[in-house]
């Protein structure tokens, strides 16, 4: 490849990264370290090696030195596993030091690991990201040889939401009645809205939101994946967000796909479920006390970020609420999160996490009618000894923090914006 063309690539980079504000995140890279970053298309994967460029920048590095190389640049549309060794050359040409490498989005070059690996064994600095859940399996670990640490990416949490908007997390704001009130503000906005960095700069969020899923649909799960049936790719992801909250299996989907009027196979069905958890627009909790086949065949499906499940649905803030508690214990426990639903006792938990020995309801408001219904499972839970379960939490929308006390188990009650801001129980 023309190496003007990767060095024009690199100074425009170099351009954008220069003037970019960027808010703190808590994702620490190691300067030791190199890294694959993946995560959901415009999580803030780039944001972070921003940072780390204008951190090498600020401690002496020069800024010939740093290579980054977007590749879903345009004019890399070419760009081939043979093109990888003109990076290296046209890096000799810029700078005589130590060059960094930055490569986002390599996944869209078939082979990239075997270059990645190439660059480590060599003692290279490098950072990665993609768009991709493969990046983070045990074969690619394989190929790289372990030269990698690896990090998921998620869109900001409440905290990092708050810090982006000019909010502050202290005493303050949660006790003075003006302030709390713009936190409580603010969390109905990110339960709408969600958390991709670059939509508080938007004013028409919706439209943006819209714009990346169609990227991720059509590119990182349909092109990506060979997918033509697009209109059923779209009806299929339209259904699983109308069934956030109820465990749903394969044969279900299949006959309320189906039922529009849409052919789809089963098994083109659940190829299509495993990419869209691949391109982190879905993830699942199975349901702890089921046998295995159990849990794999009917899982409770969520949306990665609220702003893509919001626009499947019309006045669903329930439905909204629930996924944003998900992903919220997403962050925190990654896969030790599950659901307990047991037809035999009764008990019907949203969120189960047996390392922390807690389990979560979620409702939007803790009225009398939901009462009894969303304690009656705690109160059976607790009496069986071999789950040891210590903290009961019900979330609401907003309803006033308190502590209740029924049959000897005390159940905290918590509105969302509190919740969103604890990081442990």
């Amino acid at each position: 490849m023309n190496h003007d063309n990767i060095k024009a690539v690199i100074y425009d980079q170099h351009e954008l990264i220069r003037t970019y504000n960027i808010v703190e995140r808590r994702y620490p890279l190691e300067d030791a370290a190199n890294y694959v970053l993946v995560g959901l298309r415009r999580a803030g994967k780039s944001f972070l090696l921003y940072k780390k460029v204008q951190q090498l920048i600020s401690s002496g590095v020069e800024w010939d030195q740093i290579i980054y190389i977007n590749f879903e640049d345009d004019r890399l549309a070419d760009f081939t596993l043979s093109d990888f060794e003109d990076i290296v050359l046209t890096a000799g040409e810029m700078t005589t030091k130590t060059p960094y490498y930055f490569l986002d989005e390599i996944q869209n070059i078939e082979g990239w690991e075997k270059f990645a690996r190439r660059l480590a064994d060599s003692k290279k600095k490098v950072y990665i990201t993609g768009s991709n859940a493969k990046m983070l399996s045990s074969e690619m670990e394989a190929t790289l040889g372990g030269r990698y640490l690896s990090k998921e990416i998620a869109t900001y949490s409440f905290l990092e939401y708050i810090t982006a908007i000019g909010l502050r997390n202290d005493l303050a704001h949660l006790h003075t009645s003006s302030l709390n009130g713009q936190l409580r503000a603010a969390a109905k906005n990110y339960l709408k809205n969600g958390g991709f960095p670059e939509t508080i700069g938007f004013t028409d969020k919706r439209s943006y939101i819209e714009n990346v899923y169609n990227k991720v649909l059509l590119g990182d799960i349909a092109a990506r994946n060979g997918i033509r049936n697009i209109q059923s790719l779209r009806i299929l992801m339209k259904k699983i967000a109308e069934t956030i909250t109820s465990e749903v299996s394969y044969t279900k989907l299949y006959k309320a796909v189906n039922s529009v009027g849409v052919k789809l196979s089963k098994d083109a069905l659940i190829s299509y479920i495993n990419h869209a958890e691949s391109a982190f627009l879905l993830f699942t909790t199975k349901n702890y006390i089921s046998k295995f086949t159990e849990r794999e065949s009917t899982p409770r499906y969520y949306f990665y970020d609220n702003g893509i499940l919001n626009l499947f649905l019309i006045n669903k803030d329930s439905l909204l609420l629930e996924n944003i508690v998900a992903t919220h214990l997403k962050r925190l426990c990654g896969n030790d999160l599950y659901y307990f639903k047991s037809s035999t006792t009764g008990i019907d938990i949203d969120f189960y996490l047996p390392s922390l020995s807690t389990a979560i309801q979620v409702t939007y408001t803790l009225n009398p009618l939901d009462f009894t219904r969303e304690t009656k499972s705690f109160v059976t839970l607790s009496k069986d000894e071999q789950y040891s379960v210590k903290n009961y939490l019900i979330v609401t929308l907003e309803d006033d923090e308190k502590t209740l006390d029924i049959d000897g188990i005390k159940i905290s009650v918590i509105p969302l914006y509190k919740y969103l801001l604890s990081t442990a129980f």
